[in-house]
């Protein structure tokens, strides 16, 4: 016969259990941020690193915020010797134990029509949304225009196209091969 005391102890238990099994891994986002708008910019990106302890495969297939009219993912590929930014289709994969970095000159999230431009120093927020995670609310920091990565630690060195140059090259690209803004 079970007691009271015994029953409380197995409902426990398994709440414990339960708990403890869904806890055991999810999507992790970090360092998220985004470079501080030149200018009256009507277009900016964010970039941070995704990392998947869910037990499975996962692809991220949206993301959302109020910060711009579009919000879309976005890489860069090499078309006829011109690099060119486009949107992704299917989504970005994150393999199940893995990390996958969205960062400058790769996949990035994409704001097009920016309803006010990215402020230094200023956070927004977005939700990034995974096929099997589902949705996960993040705040990007906005770093400084010269911002290469989200621990200002300059990966991209000199001889890989760093620090103003690579910004000036990703505005060109924007006003080169985006549609316009209307």
């Amino acid at each position: 016969m079970y007691t009271f005391k015994s029953l409380f102890a197995a409902t426990a238990l398994a709440a414990v259990t339960f708990s403890g099994a869904a806890l055991a891994g999810d999507m992790t986002i970090s360092q998220p941020w985004a470079r501080a708008s030149a200018g009256m910019a009507k277009a900016g990106a964010a970039f941070m690193t995704l990392h998947n302890d869910t037990g499975m495969d996962d692809t991220l297939i949206a993301a959302k915020s109020d910060v711009a009219s579009r919000v879309e993912l976005h890489t860069h590929l090499m078309e006829g010797g011109v690099m060119k930014m486009r949107e992704v289709k299917g989504g970005i994969p994150v393999k199940n134990g893995a990390s996958q970095d969205l960062k400058p000159g790769s996949y990035h999230v994409m704001f097009m029509g920016l309803k006010a431009p990215f402020q230094e120093n200023s956070t927004f927020p977005v939700t990034l949304v995974f096929e099997h995670a589902g949705e996960k609310s993040i705040v990007v920091e906005v770093k400084g225009p010269g911002a290469m990565s989200g621990a200002m630690s300059g990966d991209m060195t000199p001889h890989n196209m760093g620090g103003m140059k690579q910004m000036k090259q990703m505005q060109e690209m924007q006003h080169s091969t985006m549609p316009p803004m209307k």
